[in-house]
């Protein structure tokens, strides 16, 4: 494999082709990872899919798989019932089954966050075999900080562990959040989460993107990717911004924290088709191609 990713003894030698071959494909052997979100159809329920601002395509659920089809992508990040829904129609698409997901109606306030798994890799596995599906990853959710912490983390570890026992990558998303948490962009707080990631032995690791009180947020960012280690660091894309505004960001990310690539949802699938599948070219772009801003922002205009 590429010296840009050093295969993890967890991986069984009868699976290392496959896991070699599914990192390959998902970083386009580059190392650097472009996660296409679409895991928000439960995590934000629909608010992140109608509304004002919106594009109507969004409101479908298909509206997701359009643009994975269409779009130079990583992966495509989403709960396992919707590829047993639309994945007949988008065999060929770079999956990752997010293995849990909770609702936000919940809030933290209430109640610590709590987000159990829905299905097992063994799970994952049998469905990859009689779906044909391109299923290359699994994803976890973990609310450091939480008091539901201990039983998200030991399914976190299990998932790892079996992931790469049948020869998938994964990605630890990792929020510290919960009544215990004061700031969870906190820098430090987060380098911690990223940190965890790594002791768990998950191949990515997705964190919000840092906000230190002073000073810029990239600088910031990179005591979490040091923290990770040989997990690769992605940010959360947040909340739809201006454009370029956004690629700039991507940018900062990778060149001066040194992060391994970005996760990006609503900023794409809130847009209509067309300009949903440039921006996600223009994000790939930058991510893969280590392009300028000026030269992903051409992608996403189209030249004009």
């Amino acid at each position: 494999m590429s010296n840009t990713f050093i295969t993890p003894l967890d991986v069984p030698h009868n699976k290392r082709g496959d896991f070699e071959r599914n990192m390959k494909t998902a970083t386009h052997d580059t190392g650097r990872l472009m996660l296409f979100a679409g895991d928000q159809k439960v995590e934000h329920m629909n608010s992140d899919f109608y509304g004002e601002g919106i594009s109507a395509d969004d409101a479908d659920a298909e509206h997701l798989f359009r643009i994975a089809s269409s779009a130079r992508i990583g992966v495509f990040a989403t709960q396992l019932g919707l590829l047993a829904r639309y994945g007949h129609d988008y065999p060929k698409v770079p999956y990752l089954v997010k293995l849990n997901s909770k609702t936000n109606l919940v809030k933290a306030t209430q109640m610590d966050p709590r987000s159990q798994g829905w299905y097992t890799v063994d799970d994952v596995v049998r469905f990859k075999e009689t779906s044909g599906l391109n299923i290359l990853g699994v994803g976890y959710t973990v609310y450091s900080g939480s008091e539901y912490e201990g039983e998200m983390l030991r399914e976190a570890a299990q998932a790892v562990f079996q992931a790469h026992q049948h020869g998938l990558f994964t990605v630890l998303w990792m929020y510290p959040r919960g009544k215990a948490v004061a700031d969870e962009k906190d820098p430090h707080l987060v380098a911690g989460a990223a940190g965890v990631a790594a002791c768990l032995g998950s191949d990515f690791t997705k964190v919000n993107y840092p906000k230190p009180k002073e000073g810029d947020r990239a600088a910031a960012l990179k005591e979490a990717v040091v923290a990770a280690g040989r997990t690769k660091l992605i940010c959360a894309g947040g909340g739809s911004v201006e454009v370029k505004s956004f690629l700039q960001t991507l940018h900062d990310q990778i060149h001066t924290a040194g992060a391994y690539g970005n996760a990006t949802g609503r900023n794409i699938h809130q847009k209509p088709i067309d300009e949903a599948v440039r921006f996600a070219n223009a994000v790939s772009a930058l991510t893969f191609d280590l392009v300028s801003v000026d030269e992903a922002y051409a992608i996403y205009t189209g030249g004009k």
